[in-house]
């Protein structure tokens, strides 16, 4: 008989729970999750008991033995986990709009995981993610950690540089919504074998090859793509603007929509501005999707994931951490795209980078690739500038310093000013102080 497991999610009051736990109710037979303790904060408690009645009907209507918990004693939760599922929001969606908000009124891109609103998202995200590793370490030291909490990339890089923890991969829907779009252009079926290499950071992934039963079409897909016949998929929280055909073919690589950011910041800011200006920021956005979702979620007659969740950006979530949790649980040696540090596998970047990549994983975790060991040289450049910025922030966020802010700010490709980056550090420190107990000294000089 094989093993029960017990999956623990942080953050279980997300209204993206549902599609979690309608992945794990879609893989029984193979991944047979037999309790799932959702754990959430005072401050997310009344949302978090939403997200525990519709959980308990979906399990009732697909007449899986799944037992739903909730706590706010995240250490009793963790008592015998084989998996937690990481997915919280420091200040909620609040603290988001400062993010976006504060960068915008100074003429900059306010996004949560890119630039100054990236930064400060993981300001506060890290030392809680290390506070989780702590008890787990503590509680259930087999135990994996699957994080989707953003700034994945920053995050995964914090772990890795700065504790001994190693079970644990960060995940992102990003690279499965690319797969999904390749499938769906390139009119592939079920039977066809899909492989993708697909490298560089979180939110900053490029493909560089796609094989369909061994064969490459990836000439195809570019084409496709740089003359505009096909358009990159892009998420739901970005605009969707094409890039170049230039670019496409000059790159000969297909990058993900958040290097619009990069690529297009003048347009991006111009849009973002733009909204600025009417009084929106996605922040905006995603609270009113959110209430709708959870007007929603309260029907006691609902006992499934609503379609509308796919509003949130989220999409393809649960592929995303639900296959990772079954390659461990099963041995499966199946391609992921996860963020982990590669250990010297490629070999034109510095050995101790964390990245985003095709991998292999099974019950010892994330692996790369053995047919991607090069990043490709042409976007080499921006790959450091952002690994340096990460590095700098998950620096700061320990130090609790302002000079290690400011370091982070500088190095950010979307910061122009070093003045500037003073004003923001300011600004944004003192907006979300009661979220930032490293920072109190700081804060307090700066008042």
């Amino acid at each position: 008989m094989r093993k029960k497991l017990k999956v623990v999610t942080i953050g279980g009051g997300s209204s993206y729970t549902p599609e979690l736990l309608e992945g794990f109710i879609k893989r029984y037979e193979e991944l047979p999750v037999t309790e799932l303790w959702l754990v959430d904060v005072e401050g997310g408690k009344a949302k978090q008991d939403i997200i525990y009645d519709l959980c308990v009907r979906m399990v009732e209507r697909a007449g899986v033995p799944i037992e739903i918990h909730k706590t706010l004693d995240r250490r009793e939760a963790l008592a015998g986990a084989d998996f937690v599922t990481t997915q919280l929001r420091v200040g909620q969606l609040k603290a988001r709009e400062l993010d976006e908000r504060i960068p915008l009124s100074h003429g900059y891109l306010g996004q949560e995981t890119n630039g100054a609103g990236g930064l400060f998202k993981g300001l506060r995200t890290i030392p809680v993610i290390f506070d989780i590793i702590k008890d787990v370490e503590e509680i259930c030291p087999d135990a994996w950690v699957i994080n989707f909490t953003n700034p994945a990339g920053m995050v995964t890089e914090a772990v890795f540089r700065h504790t001994q923890f190693k079970k644990f991969i960060g995940v992102c829907n990003i690279p499965v919504g690319m797969k999904m779009f390749i499938q769906d252009v390139l009119k592939l079926s079920a039977e066809d074998d899909l492989s993708i290499d697909l490298f560089g950071l979180n939110h900053m992934v490029f493909i560089k090859d796609v094989l369909v039963n061994g064969e490459s079409r990836f000439a195809e897909l570019l084409d496709g793509v740089a003359s505009g016949t096909l358009t990159a998929g892009s998420v739901k929280n970005i605009f969707d603007l094409p890039f170049s055909e230039g670019l496409i073919r000059s790159l000969n690589l297909l990058p993900c929509s958040y290097l619009l950011y990069y690529f297009k910041q003048k347009e991006m800011l111009a849009i973002e501005m733009g909204e600025f200006y009417k009084g929106g920021a996605r922040a905006t956005v995603v609270q009113k999707v959110e209430k709708q979702l959870f007007d929603l979620y309260k029907n006691p007659e609902l006992n499934v994931k609503p379609k509308e969740l796919e509003l949130r950006g989220g999409a393809y979530y649960s592929d995303a951490a639900c296959e990772v949790i079954s390659a461990i649980y099963n041995d499966k040696q199946t391609e992921q795209y996860v963020n982990f540090p590669h250990n010297g596998h490629i070999d034109n970047i510095p050995a101790d980078w964390a990245v985003e990549m095709t991998c292999t994983i099974g019950r010892d975790g994330a692996k790369p690739h053995p047919r991607v060991t090069h990043f490709d040289d042409k976007v080499l450049g921006l790959i450091y500038t952002i690994k340096g910025f990460e590095i700098a922030a998950s620096e700061a966020a320990l130090s609790g310093k302002l000079n290690d802010v400011l370091l982070a700010l500088n190095l950010s490709p979307l910061i122009h000013s070093d003045k500037d980056a003073e004003i923001l550090a300011r600004e944004m420190l003192l907006a979300h102080e009661a979220l930032l107990p490293n920072f109190a000294e700081t804060i307090a000089a700066l008042k």
